[in-house]
């Protein structure tokens, strides 16, 4: 039999700190002892009065229990979530006075603590009006049905999933019962997409200790004077929210530098909007400018961030792929798809994860098209400062293509503080305000004083690009050489820090299995890169490295595939 033990005391005892309800905490909590009260002994009633009025005066602590030991049942255990009761039988020596009526009631207030009222688990949803207590909790079968009510109306519909103890699922495994598990709930412009690639490449790879060459991020720091300049901005009290869409010499800045590395003159305050990162800056301009049924197309592989976007956009994404061993445009296929229909072409240059630079002749057949058939252009130059074997261009540089080009950027993968996520978007006045307006709702405004230190580093010296780009070729160097020695088919990187290789000379099926294997057998993480495309099967021979290491993390992993990976 399950029993309770409370006595009127203990109704103090659990007063550990203040916690304000709002009212529909305090109604919700009244109504569900409501409920409750049918099946309670009059000598109870004390208790429940004590528990409400503590409830709705804000003393009583949700997730509280009993302080004083020699109180709590003897078999009653304490966990971060939840509590377990189980079956207690008073001691003959017990010091303390209990209430022994088999009709009594164990408080424990929690939002997802159980209840246990003679054997049936109540949830006290009234103490979360987002939860909702359902009919579908485990009795055990030995517990004699009760009759009052477990249904408690709610705000909300969601639910509380139970997490049993051992010995509940003991018993729910006697009586021929599974644990349930409420279904993962996502809405549907998302259903498809799953947890990303890089979070699940990067969680086996602490799992099996393997050298991370997966994921974009550096696994060394940024430069020290921008460092500096934001402790500095944290020193000088610069804390709070920054102004929406940039702090002003953040702005003046990076248009500074925008007029510098393409000749164009932006108003700082009225074609600038600072955002958090440039993922965030893809996804304003794509919900602040995309209309559900809107076409926009994408060059395949692409950053796994665009399609998401767009499909909480609600816009009909279509594909044109690059291949291999260049990944030039198919420029006859773009002429083909593009039409008075499509509202935007979103670009990336250099190119992740193939590491292609759009050419000029591509980017004058890309702009002629556009302009053509009034299409705008979304155009992500995160990696425009690694640039190796030619120079950057901004398709917004081109004759007529500023006043329809949203042009994205960011300060991460320049100086190594992907962390920071400092990004924005350029744009003309009547582009920039939809941007502006999705960015308003989005993050509203991005850190303070990480945007005072990122004024420092935009106005960095030319000699701090030429050293990067140094550095990093001496980093692509290093892989590219030791890829094609362990025996990968190693395709041409003119830019960012990736490159992408053939995989199938080791005899794996496809992209995922290879790096599936290449984790938990080789010690190196890679990316399959079929995420990166609408048809997977595109991708399936492809993936793809970085080299945004240190050089000997980089020959590490060299190493180790040289030692383990054998052709077939």
């Amino acid at each position: 039999m399950y029993q309770a033990h409370v006595k009127k005391s203990l109704a103090q005892e659990i007063i550990s700190d203040h916690l304000p309800l709002s009212s529909i905490e305090q109604k919700g909590f009244t109504e569900f002892m409501k409920a409750v009260r049918p099946s309670v002994k009059p000598t109870h009633e004390m208790i429940y009065e004590d528990c409400i009025q503590l409830f709705m005066n804000g003393k009583l602590k949700l997730k509280s229990f009993i302080k004083n030991t020699n109180q709590r049942p003897k078999n009653y255990t304490h966990q971060s979530n939840h509590s377990t009761i189980l079956p207690y039988q008073p001691q003959a020596n017990e010091s303390t006075k209990l209430i022994n009526q088999p009709e009594s009631c164990l408080f424990s207030f929690c939002s997802t603590r159980p209840f246990i009222e003679s054997g049936q688990m109540l949830i006290p949803a009234c103490l979360r009006p987002s939860f909702r207590i359902t009919s579908t909790l485990y009795k055990p079968s030995h517990i004699a049905p009760r009759n009052h009510t477990n249904i408690i109306k709610a705000s909300r519909s969601s639910s509380v999933n139970l997490i049993s103890t051992d010995s509940q699922t003991a018993a729910m495994a006697q009586d021929g019962v599974t644990p349930q598990q409420q279904p993962l709930q996502v809405a549907k412009r998302l259903e498809k997409f799953k947890t990303t690639i890089f979070t699940q490449m990067s969680s086996l790879a602490i799992e099996h200790g393997a050298i991370n060459l997966g994921q974009g991020f550096p696994n060394f720091d940024g430069p020290e004077f921008v460092k500096e300049a934001a402790i500095q901005a944290i020193k000088d009290g610069k804390n709070q929210y920054a102004r929406g869409f940039g702090v002003p010499e953040l702005n003046k800045a990076i248009a500074d530098r925008f007029h510098k590395d393409t000749g164009l003159t932006v108003h700082p305050d009225q074609e600038i909007t600072v955002t958090s990162g440039c993922t965030e800056a893809i996804a304003a301009t794509i919900l602040g400018l995309i209309n559900p049924g809107d076409e926009v197309i994408v060059f395949a592989p692409f950053y796994d961030s665009y399609e998401a976007t767009l499909s909480m956009a609600g816009a009909k994404v279509t594909g044109i792929t690059l291949c291999p061993p260049d990944f030039a445009l198919p420029i006859h296929e773009l002429k083909s798809k593009i039409s008075k229909n499509t509202r935007a072409i979103l670009i990336n240059t250099p190119h992740n994860p193939t590491g292609k630079m759009f050419t000029r002749e591509e980017l004058d057949q890309i702009a002629s098209l556009c302009i053509e058939n009034d299409v705008l252009v979304f155009s992500d130059e995160v990696y425009d400062k690694l640039a190796f074997e030619m120079d950057h261009i901004s398709i917004a540089s081109l004759p007529g293509m500023y006043e329809r080009t949203v042009t994205m950027n960011s300060l991460g993968k320049t100086f190594s503080l992907t962390g920071w996520k400092i990004g924005w978007a350029i744009a003309p006045k009547h582009l920039i305000w939809g941007v502006k307006q999705a960015h308003s709702y989005l993050t509203f405004a991005t850190s303070t004083p990480m945007q005072h230190a990122s004024v420092a580093a935009l106005r960095a010296p030319d000699s701090y690009y030429e050293e990067l780009r140094k550095d990093y070729q001496a980093k692509k160097d290093i892989l590219v050489e030791g890829l094609k020695s362990v025996g990968f088919k190693v395709y041409p990187s003119s830019g960012t820090y990736f490159v992408v290789v053939d995989h199938t000379p080791f005899g794996l099926p496809d992209d995922i299995s290879f790096c599936e294997f290449l984790i938990k057998e080789v010690g190196v993480v890679a990316i399959p890169t079929s995420v990166f495309y609408l048809d997977p099967n595109e991708g399936k021979n492809l993936v793809r490295f970085t080299f945004c290491k240190d050089e000997e993390t980089l020959k590490n992993a060299v190493g180790r595939m040289k030692e383990r990976l054998v052709r077939k």
